[in-house]
């Protein structure tokens, strides 16, 4: 018989050694992690932190209250500070699981204690237990008012938008305004930015849920947000200035900052709920601003089927159809309630009759009040009229109201390129160049200055060197005279 061949057989793991299993992976990501926080703690290194907190989100899908318990005892010491101490007691309680006894139980670090809560309230939230998350989140809260570190700056910002996040569902968001607020003052006095990026956009999001615009826009106007925060944050606090500003009619800078909010955030699929919601709003102020929306975003596949109501709403703009108009408005009422843009829809109803007066304007040089009266699906002439005067007094058309013949007269068209339209709109081209090289060249990072030391010691090397040799050749050349010399006084 020949050599007894190797059979491998696979063994397949019950569901028990499976679950094990998969708690043993858990654990040591979690231990993995608090190592990194316990790193960034002890060298003062923010870096770690957010190493830290990089794989959260596949840590989230795998959560166990059995994994956070046990990790919990691990730095369950009789030698905590009290208010560590407190929250761990209140984590594992919500828990609704007491942690073992353990005497070889570490110290545990105020950066390692909001980790493992952080893990709770993920935790909490995901299996929809709302009630004891704010219970947790308000107890996490009291335990930040006392001196914060700036290494545990981005776990308190994530603590304070979960905190926000178990208000809001469940019902009683108005009650984490004053905390919000008060937290954003100790944030700005102890400079942590990430915690002021957050807070600002949690209070702003809290107004917004309470249409509070006025108190809203007060906030921005007398707070900075941190130039260095996170993308995703500048993106989300960009997006809710935009409404801010869209609701109290002043479109430009409302379009602004919604375009400026698409490109901030990440292009994913993550992140395509944010895009939708915001192209929503940036198409209706585009179309408040008169302009109309390039085709091709609408046909963005993220974007295609939820923006499809305001493609029609679109449509009926552009070529000014009021009836039209009406009927897409009556048809999406309740998406455009659900989206919070309805108010901002009524508006264009203007747009729209403005939309048809310079269509008729392009294409009729005189045409009678009656006519307009007509096309536009007015009420009577008296209507056109004064829709027709205040278009000339806004400048949407250019042209003459004959009001004894009643009929409007269209002036003749000027050659757009002897205006200055055409350097207005090269200077918003250039302008927004620059603010993209400048965000470039801030966003990048430069090395530190330790290799100008390197630099500057291998030069003087260098030189020493050179000096060395030089020497070297100086001796060897009197060492050849001397010998010359010699030479001559034996002959």
């Amino acid at each position: 018989m020949s050599n007894s061949e190797n059979t491998t057989m696979d063994v397949e793991l019950t569901p028990e050694q499976k679950q094990a299993e998969a708690r043993r992976i858990l654990l040591e990501d979690i231990t993995r992690n608090v190592r990194f926080l316990e790193r960034g703690t002890a060298a003062s290194e923010v870096h770690y932190i957010h190493r830290a907190l990089r794989t959260i989100s596949s840590i989230r899908k795998r959560l166990e209250p059995e994994a956070i318990i046990e990790s919990i005892a691990i730095y369950s010491s009789v030698n905590n500070a009290q208010n560590v101490a407190e929250s761990l007691a209140c984590a594992a309680e919500t828990l609704e699981q007491k942690p073992t006894e353990n005497q070889a139980a570490k110290v545990c670090e105020p950066e390692v204690c909001l980790y493992l809560c952080l893990l709770t309230q993920l935790y909490l939230l995901d299996n929809q237990k709302h009630e004891r998350g704010a219970r947790l989140s308000k107890a996490l809260v009291s335990m930040l008012s006392s001196s914060p570190r700036r290494t545990a700056d981005p776990l308190i910002a994530r603590i304070f938008f979960y905190f926000s996040r178990f208000y809001e569902v469940a019902g009683y968001l108005s009650d984490a305004r004053a905390t919000l607020l008060q937290a954003l003052q100790a944030a700005t006095l102890a400079n942590m930015k990430e915690s002021k990026a957050m807070l600002l956009t949690l209070l702003l999001r809290n107004y917004l849920h309470y249409k509070l615009y006025d108190q809203a826009e007060r906030l921005t106007a007398k707070s900075t947000f941190p130039a260095d925060a996170p993308n995703n944050l500048f993106a989300r606090y960009l997006y809710y200035v935009g409404r801010i500003e869209a609701i109290q009619l002043n479109y430009s800078q409302a379009q602004l900052h919604l375009l400026e909010a698409t490109r901030k955030a990440p292009s994913n699929v993550a992140t395509a709920g944010f895009q939708q919601t915001v192209h929503k709003i940036y198409v209706i102020v585009e179309l408040l601003m008169g302009n109309i929306p390039e085709r091709s975003l609408f046909r963005i596949p993220t974007l295609k089927k939820p923006l499809q109501p305001y493609l029609e709403l679109t449509q009926a703009v552009r070529v000014g159809d009021l009836n039209r108009f009406q009927e897409v408005v009556s048809q999406h009422r309740s998406k455009f309630l659900n989206d919070q843009v309805l108010i901002l829809i009524q508006r264009l109803r203007h747009n729209v009759i403005k939309a048809g007066i310079r269509s008729i304007s392009i294409a009729y040089s005189r045409i009678s009040l009656r006519d307009i009266c007509l096309k536009l699906h007015l009420d009577s002439e008296e209507d056109a009229e004064y829709i027709v005067a205040k278009a000339i007094r806004d400048g949407v058309i250019d042209a003459t109201i004959d009001h004894e013949k009643g009929y409007v007269k269209s002036a003749e068209m000027h050659n757009v390129y002897g205006t200055s339209d055409p350097q207005h709109a090269f200077d918003r081209r250039i302008t927004f160049c620059l603010d993209i090289y400048n965000d470039s060249v801030k966003s990048m990072r430069y090395p530190g200055s330790d290799h100008r030391k390197e630099l500057a010691y291998m030069d003087e090397a260098i030189r020493r060197e050179r000096e060395l040799a030089q020497e070297l050749e100086n001796d060897g050349y009197d060492d050849n005279s001397d010998v010359e010399g010699a030479m001559d006084e034996d002959l």
